[in-house]
This record gives structure tokens, C-alpha cells and sequence, in this order.
């Protein structure tokens, strides 16, 4: 099997990191990955926005805890982790329009050129609280300098595995193919 699909068929969702820096080697191969995702019509409406300071990460759990509560299983693993799972390195997909789909590929890009290096990484959708709340929303997209017309569409946490989850089952039966039948 080549290293491209032995890639896209081992990663796996991490959620526990350790507390060592992304090498900026590393993290730069990551965003230029990002930055070659698929969009349509290639207008490129994602942008990317990234935090590598604990203090900022920590102010943005605490802003997400007091919205969401400090007690409520608003995402996988709330009650051992901040919602950045202590990564290092947290990204945030931001578009001019909504544009889910191309954020979508630009996602993914990053999990596999992430795992291709050895990193881990964790879609954390959750975070759009912040971006539901006026007063949050206005923090944030002041902090992260995101005008107030774009849209938040997903943040990645990226780190170096502190675990290697094991593989998870896929279900059978998600792939039918379709024939044109014959008509009499």
C-alpha cells in the first residue's frame, strides 16, 4: 500500500497531546496543505487562524466553559480536558460565506498532512459557541482579526500523540452502486 492511503486509512482522531511544540517545520507543512485544499470554483473563502499561545488557549476555554458550563458534556472528554485537549496548537477554519464544504476539504487536508508527520489532530466543532454569542463573537473575531461578516466554520486541534487511539470500526453497507436498469 503506498504511504498516501496507509494514511488516510490509519488516522485517527487524537485527544490527548503532549505538552512538546509542533516544530514549526511541521506546522508550516500542515497550513501549506490546508492552503492547497480543493474550493469551489477555486474562490478560496477559508481562512485559517492559529493560536500557539497556552495563556490565549486558556482564555478561549474559559470564555467556552462559561458559556456551554463547566459541568456539561458539551464535547468529548469535558470533564479531563479543555476543549483545545491541551494541544499546542489550535486552528481555527474561518470563511468569508459559510462555505462548510470547502472548509470541509481543507480539514481534512490537515489531519492527513498531520498524521503523514506524525502529529495528531481533533475536529472540535464545539467551539462555535463562542461564535454564537454576540458578546463572544465580538472577542474572538477581534482577537483572531475575523471580520464580523465571516463565518466560524470548525477548529483542529494539532499536537504531537500523547495516545494512539485504536482503530474504530466503519460500518458496512455505506457504498451501493447504481446501475441504469433496463427498461421493457
Amino acid at each position: 500500500m503506498n504511504p498516501t492511503m496507509q494514511t488516510i486509512l490509519s488516522r485517527q482522531t487524537v485527544r490527548e497531546f503532549t505538552a512538546d511544540p509542533v516544530p514549526p517545520e511541521a506546522l508550516d507543512a500542515v497550513l501549506q496543505a490546508a492552503l492547497r485544499a480543493p474550493s469551489a470554483r477555486n474562490k478560496q473563502p477559508v481562512h485559517l487562524r492559529v493560536i500557539t499561545d497556552k495563556a490565549l488557549l486558556d482564555e478561549m476555554n474559559v470564555d467556552f466553559k462559561n458559556l456551554v458550563g463547566w459541568d456539561t458534556p458539551a464535547y468529548t472528554l469535558w470533564d479531563k480536558h479543555p476543549v483545545y485537549h491541551n494541544a499546542p496548537v489550535f486552528v481555527f477554519l474561518v470563511s468569508e460565506n459559510g462555505a462548510a464544504m470547502d472548509a470541509g476539504l481543507m480539514a481534512e487536508n490537515i489531519a492527513l498532512a498531520a498524521a503523514s508527520l506524525g502529529l495528531g489532530s481533533c475536529m472540535v466543532g464545539s467551539l462555535g459557541a463562542l461564535f454564537r454569542d454576540d458578546a463572544c463573537r465580538a472577542k474572538w473575531n477581534a482577537i483572531l482579526e475575523i471580520p464580523r461578516e465571516w463565518h466560524f466554520d470548525l477548529g483542529i486541534a494539532l499536537g504531537v500523540p500523547a495516545e494512539t487511539p485504536p482503530m474504530k470500526d466503519r460500518e458496512d453497507g455505506h457504498v451501493k452502486f447504481i446501475q441504469k436498469k433496463e427498461t421493457l
